[in-house]
């Protein structure tokens, strides 16, 4: 199979979907790889490293493009790069369905069929493929450093001839893969961590890791996931209630880190304007769902707003911020992924009746066939 990588124009991403690991293992498996030039300069991997991997190297995305069977990317091609897709090939990448809709309906009118990485199914063979979960994952990571940053105080406790320090106090708003990750590291440096989701089973997680768990745990809450492991949309009682407690427990805090999203809606607001005020001055909150419309009353796209003496940062995008290690995961479930959609001699034939695939197809037979891009 013939495949192609472009260099990532939207939101000035600064991941690549092939790494030299992956080009190694795609080669030796028989594939044919061009990737454009400069493709991974910003994760730092030279064109001179893809190709001594076993790629070649492309002067333009058209010329990558020519004559491929699929092209891997990062996010949703756009403008030369989106329409250098031949007729008829694959595109497999995180393209944000829910935002692009329009786009892929048009590659759809093309033959392409497009893959969407954002729905991988939550279940175990899936696991190796979940490129959600690998990048969540690097998220909650790097919001616990940018919050660390932006702190003008340590975050473990210091006893020194000259006094204490007593530890940061950070409390993390959603128990997921990235909240997760971003409770191990605040526990890492120091910190005395707290955690709240609306989902049953994060209560055991959030111990595990040594965080102490913040919830109304009523019959609704015993009740609040779906089949495929995401919070469900909990009722406006259920909210104010834990509003409220929220509220309570935030004063107290010194950082704060939000990762509430719900698929293909907008993020919920979990922290208004009063809650922001009654934090102590110094203190920091990171919104990772800002892309989404924000958990966060005031934050800001690609910014660090400051309130009252409160910095809410809202970085897009938080994985980009660690480019070589997220691309290394991320190219490592398109590689996983890619004998779903190849034959034994490895030319491009999805199974269809193989669950995986028909979960992540939006497009195929010159139609747009999920939901989440249907006109």
């Amino acid at each position: 199979m013939k495949i192609a990588v472009f260099k990532e124009t939207r939101n000035a991403e600064t991941r690549v979907a092939v790494t030299p690991d992956t080009i190694k293992k795609l080669a030796g498996a028989g594939h044919e790889i061009r990737v454009e030039a400069g493709a991974g300069l910003a994760a730092d991997f030279p064109d001179e490293a893809f190709r001594e991997a076993g790629a070649s190297i492309a002067e333009t995305a058209q010329q990558a493009a020519a004559g491929v069977d699929a092209v891997f990317c990062v996010r949703l091609p756009e403008g030369g790069s989106l329409a250098a897709i031949p007729d008829n090939a694959a595109l497999i990448g995180l393209v944000a369905p829910h935002d692009n809709g329009e786009e892929i309906r048009q590659l759809a009118a093309r033959g392409v069929e497009v893959f969407a990485c954002e729905f991988t199914p939550r279940i175990t063979r899936a696991q190796s493929m979940d490129a959600l979960s690998s990048q969540a994952n690097l998220a909650g990571y790097r919001a616990v450093l940018e919050a660390a940053h932006a702190y003008g105080r340590a975050f473990p406790m210091m006893m020194t001839a000259a006094g204490t320090i007593a530890p940061a106090r950070v409390f993390v708003m959603g128990a997921g893969v990235a909240g997760l990750q971003a409770i191990a590291t605040a526990k890492r440096l120091g910190a005395q961590v707290s955690a709240t989701d609306v989902r049953p089973a994060a209560k055991e997680q959030v111990a595990s890791l040594g965080g102490k768990f913040v919830a109304v745990e009523d019959e609704e809450f015993k009740e609040a996931e779906t089949a495929g492991g995401y919070a469900k949309e909990m009722s406006d009682e259920y909210k104010a209630k834990q509003a409220k407690l929220v509220a309570e427990h935030i004063t107290k805090q010194d950082v704060v880190i939000t990762t509430a999203l719900i698929p293909g809606r907008p993020a919920p607001r979990l922290i208004d304007a009063e809650m922001v005020a009654s934090m102590k001055p110094g203190s920091v909150l990171v919104d990772l769902a800002v892309e989404r419309g924000g958990n966060i009353e005031g934050a800001e796209l690609d910014r660090i707003a400051q309130k009252d003496g409160k910095s809410i940062i809202g970085y897009a995008n938080l994985p980009g911020r660690l480019p070589a290690d997220a691309s290394s995961l991320y190219a490592k479930n398109l590689l996983a992924f890619l004998p779903l959609v190849t034959a034994e001699d490895g030319a491009y034939a999805p199974d269809w009746d193989d669950e995986i695939v028909s979960g992540m197809v939006l497009t195929k037979g010159g139609e747009a066939v999920h939901d989440a891009v249907k006109g």
